[in-house]
C-alpha cells in the first residue's frame, strides 16, 4: 500500500497549493469573460452560470427608461445597483441550499454565483432620478431621462422618390 508523498522540496510545496489557486483564478476570469457577453441566446445562457446573467426587460419611453431583473434566490441586501458615466451596472449573489433527507441518503445541493450585467443608457442620468424597488427576485428600476437626452432626439422624415 502506497502512501501520498509529502513535499520533498520548497518547489514541491509551491506546486501543490499552486493548483487550486490556478482553478480558483482561471473560473474568475471565466465568469468575468462570460459577463462581458450580455446578448447570449437562451442556449448559450443555459450553458453558463444561471446566477451569471439574471434576465433582465428594458423598456424606453420618451421620459426614461424602465428595467426589470429577474434575480431569484438573491436576498435585498446582496444587489448593488450603481451608475458610472452612461451605464447602468447591476451586481449581484446568489446562495441557495436545498436539503432532501430520506432513510437511505442524505442530499444536499448547494447553488451559488455572482452576476454583474451593465447596460448602456446613452445618458447619465442626474441625481437622484434612478428608483429602484425589490420584490419576490424582481428588481425594478425607472431612470428618468434628463431634459438635454429628451431634446437630443431628431425625428427625419422620409420623403418618397
Amino acid at each position: 500500500m502506497s502512501r501520498p508523498s509529502l513535499p520533498q522540496s520548497r518547489e514541491d510545496a509551491m506546486s501543490h497549493a499552486f493548483f487550486p489557486s490556478f482553478q480558483k483564478e482561471m473560473n474568475r476570469l471565466l465568469d468575468q469573460f462570460r459577463s462581458g457577453f450580455p446578448m447570449l441566446d437562451d442556449d448559450a445562457r443555459q450553458a453558463s452560470s444561471e446566477t451569471a446573467f439574471p434576465a433582465i426587460d428594458v423598456v424606453e419611453t420618451d421620459d426614461g427608461f424602465g428595467i426589470s431583473a429577474e434575480v431569484p434566490g438573491v436576498k435585498e441586501e446582496d444587489l448593488e445597483v450603481s451608475v458610472s458615466g452612461q451605464t447602468l451596472i447591476l451586481k449581484g449573489e446568489k446562495s441557495a441550499e436545498h436539503e432532501s433527507e430520506q432513510d437511505s441518503f442524505h442530499l444536499v445541493e448547494r447553488r451559488y454565483g455572482s452576476f454583474r450585467r451593465q447596460i448602456p443608457l446613452g445618458f447619465t442620468p442626474e441625481e437622484g432620478t434612478v428608483d429602484a424597488e425589490f420584490a419576490d427576485g424582481i428588481l425594478k428600476l425607472h431612470i428618468a431621462k434628463p431634459a438635454a437626452a429628451k431634446a437630443a432626439v431628431q425625428k427625419i422624415d422620409i420623403k418618397k422618390t
